[in-house]
């Protein structure tokens, strides 16, 4: 299976010997339409993934991150507009290192587990929702940035899904080993401005609202795409290995920790654009 940018997708197991009987996400189709060859009983444990496990499961999850998210978004605002900020940044911490912590035992252990992935989606989602309340109430007040940030990361998802599945960018060696470096680039720029910031208080200047703060956004975005294009095929691959298919969980997963990144990303520009 070729290196992904995705950690969670790297040294999977390989599927058994039934991959080729299960169309993937960008494969031809036949049979049933949307399933490839005549399936496998649907109560068999050990049946091949296909691409509609992935779907239900990835709608799963992020169903669950807006079940979490909505609300801590809506109380983060209002407890910072009536000036109570502990409990706000309190819980944007503790989600975020449970998610980190779920993420590391789910990447490590190689577990696909439903309860698990469910879990990090729901760490995740207060997470996002402190992190949107925050933003949402101090730096571009009363502008509907958690709505915009939603529905901009929808469209990139949409987006890049057609662009694979039409074949529009195909997914090679070589794009992936750029995909690879870019993202690396990525984190080590965001834990330079982290170190930084321990020092000055303010980063290297790529965070805030300013033209670079944005262009970096932009860029961040564009990483996140491309990161998208190399999950779906990471996913498409598990499907025509045959992998079995409590290992949509783990696909789901992998999504979600790109979706993750390129909502905050999301949120920090619209935030600079509505902010004054």
């Amino acid at each position: 299976m070729r290196t992904s940018s995705n950690p969670a997708f790297r040294n999977l197991p390989t599927g058994g010997a039934a991959h080729s009987q299960y169309a993937g996400f960008n494969q031809p189709q036949g049979g049933v339409p949307g399933y490839g060859a005549p399936q496998a009983p649907a109560d068999s444990a050990d049946r091949p993934m296909t691409v509609d496990d992935v779907v239900m499961k990835t709608g799963a999850s992020i169903g669950t991150a807006l079940l979490t998210g909505v609300p801590t978004a809506i109380w983060a605002q209002g407890q910072l507009e009536a000036g109570s900020t502990g409990g706000v940044f309190g819980a944007l911490i503790i989600g975020m290192l449970v998610g980190l912590g779920l993420s590391l035992f789910i990447i490590f252990k190689q577990k696909a587990s439903g309860p698990l992935t469910l879990a990090y989606s729901a760490a995740e989602g207060v997470f996002l929702g402190a992190f949107t309340g925050v933003f949402q109430t101090l730096v571009a007040p009363g502008e509907p940035i958690a709505l915009q940030a939603i529905l901009g990361t929808a469209l990139v998802f949409v987006a890049m899904l057609f662009v694979y599945k039409t074949g529009a960018v195909k997914v090679t060696p070589r794009l992936t080993k750029w995909v690879i470096g870019a993202a690396a680039g990525a984190a080590m720029l965001m834990l330079a401005n982290l170190v930084v910031g321990l020092f000055n208080g303010e980063g290297i200047g790529i965070r805030g609202t300013g033209p670079l703060a944005i262009g970096v956004s932009l860029l961040f975005i564009g990483i996140a795409a491309f990161m998208l294009l190399l999950d779906f095929d990471m996913a498409d691959k598990m499907i025509r290995e045959g992998m079995p298919a409590k290992w949509a969980w783990f696909a789901a997963f992998g999504l979600m920790t790109t979706l993750v990144w390129l909502y905050l990303e999301m949120v920090r520009l619209m935030a600079a654009l509505n902010s004054d």
